[in-house]
């Protein structure tokens, strides 16, 4: 049987590199992209065929996609959006350009992606979407309200597409991760220091004594029930090889826990409990 293909964005580290190495060690031919060319020699160093993929750069994403069917001679079973970043911060205090910039990589990036991909699928008569969502596609805690919002949109977007494409054999599948032990937090302090205002916010006293602590203390003990990333890819692995693929796969506790909540508890009960984290 054929090797079967696959392209992965945000492969730099994290849950991204981990699914790379994780599923080309299942036979898979992955395309392990990054926004940077310095990280895609790193990883073509490290043994992974990669090449540049900007999930705000429309032109990479096409030069991506051709890149990967010219070597499969024009197929590509499986598509990974892991691509994101995260925004910390109060909502009120986030100017309205700083949620452009993150839903143009978390949310528009993604579609412009599956946009280009389908008609390969279409026409292979076959495929498989999975993109990277959250715990915090479904509920959400304070600080995260940007990053949320993209997953929020996301978990709308994977539902729908889903049922759209069901009539073309194209499954469309949402990873939920909790706590991924990973480099996100230190990539978002750039964005923070981008948009935050935080000296100026009547919310200064709560940065202090919580955001900005765990923003930027490098010897912060991990999350509680914090996992590696090969936790998602264990999962990544049954959503690209399961004939029936679940829509949706939780992991970590603190993922499966938050869904009982949101099923089980009033909206308001919910709140105090997540106030606290």
């Amino acid at each position: 049987m054929a090797q079967k293909s696959l392209l992965i964005t945000g492969c730099s580290s994290g849950i991204g590199y981990d699914a790379a190495k994780g599923m080309a060690g299942r036979g898979w031919r992955v395309f392990a992209t990054c926004r940077d060319p310095a990280d895609c020699a790193r990883l073509e160093a490290d043994g992974l065929e990669s090449f540049p993929l900007d999930h705000t750069d429309p032109d990479t994403i096409r030069a991506a996609l051709a890149e990967a069917t010219s070597r499969t001679g024009g197929t590509l079973d499986a598509i990974f959006a892991n691509g994101a970043f995260g925004l910390p911060g109060a909502l009120e205090d986030l100017p309205t350009d700083a949620l452009r910039a993150i839903f143009e990589t978390n949310f528009f990036g993604v579609h412009e992606l599956v946009r280009q991909t389908i008609p390969v699928m279409r026409t292979q008569g076959h495929g498989r979407i999975v993109l990277n969502s959250s715990v915090l596609g479904f509920t959400t805690i304070r600080w995260r309200g940007a990053y949320a919002s993209t997953k929020f949109a996301l978990e709308g977007y994977g539902d729908t597409l889903r049922l759209e494409m069901a009539d073309a054999n194209i499954d469309t599948v949402l990873i939920e991760p909790g706590p991924i032990t990973s480099m996100i937090r230190a990539k978002s302090r750039p964005h923070f220091e981008a948009w935050v205002d935080w000296r100026a916010s009547p919310r200064r006293a709560q940065y202090e004594a919580s955001l900005l602590k765990r923003l930027y203390d490098n010897t912060t003990k991990p999350d509680a029930f914090e996992l590696p990333p090969a936790a998602v890819t264990r999962k990544l692995a049954h959503a690209f090889e399961s004939p029936r693929p679940r829509a949706r796969y939780l992991v970590t506790t603190p993922t499966y826990a938050a869904a009982i909540l949101k099923r089980l508890l009033p909206t308001r009960l919910a709140d105090r409990i997540l106030a606290r984290s």
